[in-house]
């Protein structure tokens, strides 16, 4: 940002709008910190862009702001193919490794199927497992203090393992099982393997 004197105030002035190699450097910069989708990614270009459009706006002529706010935003989908090409951004790789971690925190197959798709994720390959889904509702029930873990009431764990996404025959299942059975499953779910 440079300065300039106007009408006695110091205003900042806006650099100039971003264009395909800063937003290749946004990118890269919020990849190192965050894992992404590819929509995810968009979605911070784009905001991205708008932030500088909102203070150059403040001084600019609308219509030049607004123009190349449109040609920085027409940038993003080449910054995304090259990232995509590079391996960098995998949305395969994000669905498996997200969907892993909400499985070994007690989500259902279904909430995570939901987790992702409002992460832009549209068609992830997540193979139904009946031993990872029982897995999963025992690692759910240990994080409750229910069932083999504890003494919750059994029709409210139930209402709200449903509400989790659990099938009904899973949670009564899970319920059912002792505390060591329950263990074995869950430390199953941290194999590297799976």
């Amino acid at each position: 940002m440079t300065r300039e004197q106007n009408d006695g105030k110091i205003r900042a002035m806006p650099s100039n709008p971003p264009n395909g190699a800063k937003l290749y450097e946004v990118a890269l910069n919020h990849m190192a910190r965050y894992a992404a989708t590819e929509a995810g990614l968009a979605r911070v270009l784009v905001r991205r862009v708008e932030r500088w459009a909102r203070v150059a706006g403040e001084d600019a002529e609308p219509e030049e702001v607004a123009q190349a706010a449109r040609q920085a935003k027409a940038e993003i989908p080449g910054v995304l193919t090259k990232l995509r090409e590079l391996g960098v951004l995998n949305d395969a790789a994000f669905a498996a490794s997200r969907a892993k971690r909400l499985t070994r925190e007690g989500k259902s197959r279904r909430a995570t199927l939901a987790h992702l798709a409002a992460k832009g994720i549209k068609t992830p390959a997540l193979a139904e497992d009946p031993e990872r889904e029982l897995a999963a509702a025992c690692a759910y029930l240990r994080r409750r203090r229910a069932g083999p873990f504890g003494d919750a009431p059994e029709e409210k764990i139930l209402a709200a393992m449903a509400r989790g996404g659990f099938a009904q025959s899973v949670a009564r299942r899970a319920l059912a099982l002792n505390r060591d059975d329950a263990e074995t499953l869950i430390k199953a779910l941290s194999d590297p393997l799976l």
